[in-house]
């Protein structure tokens, strides 16, 4: 009996279980994110058992609501989110918005990249942003969902070139696969999306990388940023993780310094770069303050564009 207890008390300490909420369908970015979250917690040893949950459907707003009423208080529960759930609640009218939960950082952020196919006679964005101009309607975009972080980067390409964001013409695919197809068929004029989902075809040259959306040139990446082009405009497609509303300080706290000691291991740095994402970690009320400036600032654009009255 002795020795059994020993052992028992030789064992680490583990913080306690978790379920992460992903409002998405499995593969998609925040589904990886909650499963590489779960891998992280259990091999740094910060929490014993981790239990990833998907909840899809309407952008992430399904999942949204379903977190804030039925975690009320709870402080094992989390949900991973993002960018495109900003343009989602503003389109869907959701009810329930990311002040109804408490973010706690954004974890990872990833930049988007204009491309066109190879065979486009267009070889600059300064070409591309000379054809907007002459014919909006004429330029036809692909990307992802409307209202989400390509047609968002659409309108503001058009609103810093002096082109009325509501003449886009934009075209939105349900997936990465059916998108990527149409650019390189050229069915549509440019591709916009993140890095990661066109870096095969730009390193083999079937498609032309024109910018990307970092305030910085990105390492390896032989490409001007939309800032360079001449187009004031940063944008990335960051994902964030956030607790239940209704927690007390202590157990907001303790949720904190979880995902703070996840954002800071080693194994979480080998996650970031396996997968391609940039650390773009931000915590606490800095975090929360970005938050507002980012909600505030689509909201604006999705107006323009007239997805939001």
């Amino acid at each position: 009996m002795t020795t059994f207890l020993s052992a028992a008390l030789a064992l680490p300490a583990f913080a306690a279980d978790y379920t992460i909420i992903a409002p998405a369908n499995p593969g998609g970015g925040w589904d990886q994110t909650a499963r590489s979250m779960q891998q992280v917690m259990q091999q740094a040893g910060i929490s014993g058992n981790v239990q990833v949950q998907n909840v899809p459907g309407a952008g992430g707003t399904i999942g949204l609501a379903q977190f804030s009423s039925q975690g009320q208080g709870n402080p094992n529960t989390l949900l991973v989110g993002g960018y495109v759930m900003v343009g989602a609640i503003l389109t869907n009218h959701s009810p329930v918005t990311l002040r109804d939960v408490e973010p706690i950082a954004r974890l990872t952020g990833e930049y988007e990249a204009i491309v066109v196919p190879a065979s486009s006679p267009i070889q600059t964005m300064a070409d591309l942003v000379a054809e907007l101009k002459k014919n909006p309607g004429a330029v036809s975009w692909g990307g992802g969902s409307a209202g989400g972080t390509d047609h968002i980067m659409a309108g503001l390409i058009a609103k810093a070139a002096g082109v009325d964001p509501k003449a886009i013409n934009y075209i939105a695919f349900s997936g990465g696969g059916e998108a990527l197809a149409a650019i390189l068929g050229a069915q549509v004029t440019a591709g916009i999306s993140g890095y990661g989902e066109f870096e095969s075809q730009i390193k083999s040259g079937t498609l032309r990388l024109l910018a990307v959306s970092s305030a910085e040139r990105l390492p390896g990446v032989d490409a001007p940023t939309l800032k360079e082009a001449g187009l004031d405009i940063a944008v990335q497609n960051w994902r964030m993780v956030a607790a239940a509303p209704g927690l007390s300080a202590e157990q907001k706290a303790a949720v904190s310094a979880d995902v703070e000691k996840l954002a800071k291991s080693p194994q979480w740095a080998e996650v970031l770069k396996t997968k391609g994402w940039q650390d773009t970690y931000l915590a606490g009320e800095a975090f929360k303050e970005q938050l507002d400036k980012d909600i505030a600032a689509t909201e604006t654009i999705l107006k323009d564009i007239g997805l939001v009255q």
